[in-house]
């Protein structure tokens, strides 16, 4: 006896049962911002504070840039600078590889991969929107790692995406 869920399914035409997923599905509408003028200091706080790995950098209120924990390894703390007199745009990643939210999902884990990133903030009309990354796709829809697989077995794999490959992909 099928459950209705299941009879749903089972009533699929093959169109239907084939949606794409888009990055809108899977990304973080909640993204945590920051002046591109603040200290670097700060920006560490604010992460640590929310946990996260990332911040999206404004200049008034334009997206600017995107700083990440690597960022700070490389550009602070392996040159000793001090978080407490560098700005956030002085070490932040730019220019901005961005998506638009009705991207085809396999499209932004190709750019991903490509551009040899694991975060993407999601742009639309110049307005942030979201921010996907790697680890939420990876955990959101294990079929998509499928395609991270194939990708991660015809190219060299960065280190920063190995480890998320290591963990998510079976």
């Amino acid at each position: 006896m099928l459950s209705q869920s299941e009879e749903r399914v089972e009533g699929m035409s093959e169109k239907e049962a084939n949606v794409t997923l888009t990055v809108e599905d899977v990304m973080v509408r909640e993204v945590i911002k920051i002046n591109e003028d603040a200290t670097v200091k700060e920006a560490a706080e604010l992460m640590n504070k929310h946990e996260i790995g990332c911040l999206i950098a404004l200049k008034k209120v334009n997206v600017s840039g995107i700083l990440t924990e690597r960022d700070l390894l490389k550009r602070v703390v392996a040159e000793a600078k001090d978080a407490s007199k560098i700005r956030v745009k002085d070490v932040m990643t730019r220019p901005l590889v961005v998506v638009e939210p009705k991207m085809d999902l396999g499209q932004a884990v190709r750019l991903m991969f490509q551009m040899k990133i694991k975060k993407l903030p999601v742009v639309e009309h110049k307005r942030l929107m979201g921010l996907v990354s790697l680890t939420d796709i990876a955990r959101f829809q294990p079929q998509m790692m499928v395609l991270v697989r194939l990708l991660a077995a015809n190219q060299t794999t960065p280190k920063s995406m190995r480890k998320v490959i290591d963990r998510y992909v079976v």
